[in-house]
């Protein structure tokens, strides 16, 4: 079913308002990069001035609007003069405009809030048990990427396509899936395993599920139908991993520009045009669980009891089916309700997050008031706290004054940060309550897992957004195995500078997967080349080097040598070895000499 109506796009945000120093407070103290040296982050020194700031998730109020109207000329002037609008000059009607799902009218009301100090009754969190850590120890990079893509996945993939291939065009493609071609630029360890419009043809084919085996129901209840095997094989990784206490929900879009019915427009993102992805995250970027968005409806067949909850208490609820009792959540404005908040104290799970003034009238009453605040100075702050003790709500002033709800954090314990004075043209210490320092640490991991996959992403052109959907998901397999990766090592203690770098990593995935598919196709190139008598090709016809497999490869798979009828021997392959024999691994197709004073043949699979 494609949506017809957009405004099921976008009931994130009610509309209350759209204060870009709402959600301000993410940028401030934000060390993330501490942990990633080898990041060239933009410069950000303009973010703690007092500048006005407009950040990403400001525009998330217009975007129902946006879709709904695609063709309208002044939707994007409304959405630039909603940047500016402060948090209680919008009216009830952009409240309710494009919301398919609203939060209940009378959510919040009721309810009493007093100037009193906020103490949580929490439950401890238990550390879930890595039980893949002892297992992981020597893991190679290809055994992390296994967790998310693995031979089966490889092999649906290949039996899908040459399926495809066969019952639209009458021949398979024989695919086994591998993966420039120009003469100046050309990568010869791509080039030489397949060829420009092999790679093209492939690509072009390239299929998860056999659609004939696809029902009608299906199709019309999930419209990722044709991507849907490789998606579910990506959130099984996910969600093998270990959950910590500290996670974060946030949006991530999916890059993609071509026709696609569920595709959407959120202005201001670095990528606004593409498919929606909800995403739960660890501290440093690991993703641990997703749902890409079709529509509220969709989702709320997903989430038991979902009558009357808006989206943002959807995708929370729907997100947080695997966390522990304990585990405390952040995410931001758009997600951050009075009804969320009661719904994950039900299972134990403590909210955190900024969130809009129109969510929260009734403590926004008992709270000083914007000029109160900004005449007291930067760092002012109040706090209130629900009758029944659960729940506080925090407003600073900082540049402009920010409210954070929390039922796990509050103003206390206070600390001191830098900050920059536009006036005085120079840092200043302001105090900062503990739920904006917690905020600021806890919040970043959606972001980080769309800054790894922004590096080396695989942008290639193309008309299809299946293909665009396979891409995305690969470079977050690749992202997620990195990241615990390296976690892996810096616990162990291996030195910084024996760890891979990102680039490093992808890379010698992308050798081992190039090896595998020399060991399955080379051998028979070679053999075809071998005439009867068992000579090699005339020097007139060009052949090929059979490349040395990668150590995973010649250390996990059976090896057998065999006696080639060779009128001169070959050249052994081993590291060191300067001899010539005529014994051949059959599954690495290359030559090694098996004598008994010179045992290459069992050095060489043996790494030594």
């Amino acid at each position: 079913m494609a949506i017809a109506n957009n405004s099921e796009v976008e009931d994130l945000s009610d509309g209350e308002d759209n204060d870009p120093a709402v959600d301000e407070v993410i940028l401030q103290d934000v060390d993330l990069m501490d942990e990633h040296p080898d990041f060239s982050p933009p410069d950000s020194s303009g973010d703690d001035s007092g500048e006005e700031y407009t950040p990403p998730d400001a525009a998330e109020d217009t975007d129902s609007e946006n879709e709904s109207q695609p063709n309208h000329p002044q939707v994007h002037r409304r959405g630039r003069k909603q940047q500016h609008i402060e948090n209680d000059e919008l009216d009830e009607e952009d409240q309710r405009h494009g919301e398919l799902r609203p939060e209940p009218r009378n959510a919040g009301r009721g309810e009493r809030w007093r100037s009193a100090p906020f103490r949580p009754n929490l439950v401890q969190f238990q550390d879930g048990d890595d039980g893949l850590k002892d297992e992981r120890t020597g893991w190679q990079p290809l055994d992390y990427v296994e967790q998310y893509i693995d031979s089966d996945l490889m092999k649906l993939i290949a039996d899908c396509t040459n399926a495809m291939s066969l019952g639209n065009t009458g021949r398979s493609l024989s695919t086994s899936i591998r993966m420039f071609w120009s003469n100046a630029l050309q990568i010869p360890a791509i080039s030489n395993t397949m060829s420009r419009d092999r790679f093209f043809k492939l690509r072009s084919h390239l299929k998860v599920v056999i659609d004939y085996d696809v029902s009608e129901d299906k199709r019309e209840t999930d419209k990722f139908w044709k991507v849907r095997p490789f998606m579910d094989r990506i959130l099984t990784g996910c969600r093998l991993q270990v959950r910590p206490e500290c996670v974060s929900i946030d949006e991530q879009m999916i890059p993609f520009t071509g026709a696609c019915p569920f595709r959407q427009y959120v202005p201001l993102k670095p990528n606004p045009v593409g498919m929606k992805n909800f995403v739960l995250a660890s501290v440093d970027g690991l993703v641990l669980d997703f749902e890409v968005y079709q529509g509220s409806k969709t989702l709320a067949s997903k989430v038991q009891d979902s009558d009357g909850l808006g989206l943002g208490t959807l995708v929370i609820k729907r997100l947080s089916e695997t966390l522990t009792a304990g585990t405390q959540v952040y995410c931001d404005r758009f997600f951050t309700t009075i009804q969320a908040v009661d719904h994950m104290l039900k299972d134990d799970i403590y909210l955190t997050g900024t969130v809009m003034k129109g969510r929260v009238k009734q403590a926004m009453n008992k709270l000083p008031d914007d000029k109160t605040l900004k005449h007291q100075g930067r760092g002012a702050v109040a706090t209130v706290t629900r009758a029944d003790g659960k729940l506080c709500v925090v407003k600073w002033y900082d540049n402009k004054p920010v409210v954070m709800l929390s039922t796990v954090h509050s103003e206390q314990p206070e600390d001191t940060c830098q900050r920059w004075s536009k006036k005085g043209k120079k840092y200043v210490t302001v105090t900062r309550p503990s739920i904006v320092r917690e905020y600021n640490s806890k919040m970043g991991g959606v972001d980080m897992s769309d800054r790894m996959m922004s590096y080396y992403r695989m942008s290639v052109r193309t008309k299809k957004w299946t293909i665009r959907m396979l891409m995305h998901f690969m470079d977050l397999a690749l992202a997620n195995s990195w990241l615990l990766y390296r976690r892996d090592n810096q616990e162990n203690g291996t030195p910084r500078k024996s760890i891979m770098k990102f680039l490093e990593f992808r890379m010698v995935v992308a050798q081992v997967f190039l090896s595998k598919c020399d060991v399955l196709h080379e051998g028979a190139h070679v053999r075809e080349e071998e005439n009867e008598n068992g000579h090699l090709p005339p020097p007139g016809k060009k052949s090929r080097v059979a490349p040395i497999p990668h150590i995973s490869v010649r250390s996990s798979a059976a090896h057998l040598p065999e006696m080639v009828a060779l009128k001169n021997p070959m050249r052994c392959r081993a590291q060191g070895c300067t001899g010539k024999s005529r014994v051949r691994c059959m599954t690495c197709n290359v030559h090694l000499c098996l004598q008994s004073e010179r045992n290459c043949f069992a050095a060489f699979h043996t790494g030594q």
